[in-house]
């Protein structure tokens, strides 16, 4: 179990890096001086793709639009992601991924 726990851990944390360093301040929103929080809706599938992306929460400025593009990126992505499993089946799994967006 610390295991699962450790490797989750991981997997967030790249799942932040990635999304960070694909991650492009929309123009409109930066002129704007438009900051938030993004968030965007997903499933990963039984077989590791991802599906059904969906703006939930969007700041303004093309903010939800641009998280919504990264995360589709990652079915681009060489490897796919450890579907859930349930009763020792792959299921799939449905995520909220809040993205912060915020000028420096």
């Amino acid at each position: 179990k610390g295991d699962d726990k450790a490797k989750k851990s991981c997997a967030d944390q790249r799942l932040l890096q990635f999304i960070y360093s694909k991650i492009k301040y929309p123009e409109i929103a930066r002129e704007n001086g438009i900051e938030g929080m993004a968030v965007v809706s997903f499933v990963i599938t039984e077989y590791g793709t991802i599906i059904d992306c969906n703006i939930l929460r969007d700041p303004g400025g093309a903010c939800g639009k641009e998280a919504l593009r990264v995360v589709k990126l990652m079915n681009e992505l060489p490897s796919r992601w450890t579907p859930g499993r349930q009763e020792g089946k792959n299921v799939r799994v449905k995520f909220n991924l809040p993205v912060r967006f915020k000028l420096n």
